[in-house]
């Protein structure tokens, strides 16, 4: 059975997440929907990494297999078929058994803030607002503790299905931009890890913001790395400043 390979980008704004709900616009609900449309058959996808209700992706990727040929216009066809705040960006055959989940070696996320006084309507819906004081350097200071291997029980839900808590960060920085149209400060956190927990990358945007606002220590934040409960951390930040940027297979 031929298995395809998706890229895709969405707007979380108008999605209950990633994962099919009964009675909820999802984004593996619209997209299977609209698979079983052109090919004729019940088409399951496997997804790279679940997004939850409100969290944008410039670069998720998703796989399905088919007993016969995709049409050579996949990519057209289902962009035909999905919303404006839903895009394939590119559709294409994959080797045989690719999994775009199990096969993964690291996912990307971008999460950004725009830190400044006086908010701006072009970064609402994609950017936490936070007119709080920031400093730039302690930002940094906490994302270079992040970087190898840590236990990140304090940084997800209590209530939770991970059995390991265990990740490998391959890459944290802070960078600086211009918001759009340049209108302010955006702060973005770039993570790179082999894998991500529920809500992992908000709760350490939420602490770290915590750290860089003075509210507490950068010693405070690193003890938290070493299995600390999840009540010493700080609060989850908001879902519609998280971007799923990347996969790496």
């Amino acid at each position: 059975m031929p298995t395809v390979r998706l890229e895709i980008a969405y707007h979380g704004a108008g999605f209950a997440g990633w994962a099919a709900q009964p009675g909820m616009r999802t984004v593996q609900g619209e997209l299977e929907e609209a698979l079983q449309r052109l090919l004729g058959s019940r088409t399951p996808l496997t997804v790279a990494g679940r997004t939850d209700a409100g969290v944008h992706a410039w670069g998720q990727v998703a796989s399905f297999s088919t007993e016969g040929e995709p049409p050579s216009d996949l990519t057209r066809a289902l962009n035909g078929l999905s919303g404006p705040d839903l895009a394939v960006k590119r559709s294409e055959l994959a080797p045989d058994g690719f999994d775009a989940r199990r096969d993964a070696r690291a996912r990307t996320y971008c999460y950004r803030v725009l830190a400044e006084r006086i908010s701006n309507p072009f970064e609402a819906g994609v950017a936490l607002y936070w007119p709080h004081p920031v400093d730039h350097a302690v930002l940094n200071a906490c994302a270079h503790a992040l970087r190898g291997t840590h236990d990140f029980t304090a940084f997800t839900p209590t209530q939770t299905e991970h059995v390991r808590f265990e990740r490998d960060i391959l890459r944290a920085d802070w960078h600086e931009k211009r918001s759009v149209l340049g209108e302010g400060r955006v702060l973005e956190l770039w993570i790179e890890a082999d894998a991500f927990m529920r809500n992992m990358v908000r709760v350490l945007v939420g602490t770290m913001l915590e750290v860089a606002g003075g509210r507490r220590s950068l010693e405070d934040f690193t003890a938290l790395l070493a299995g600390a409960p999840r009540e010493r951390a700080g609060d989850t930040a908001q879902a519609h400043g998280l971007h799923l940027a990347a996969v790496r297979y």
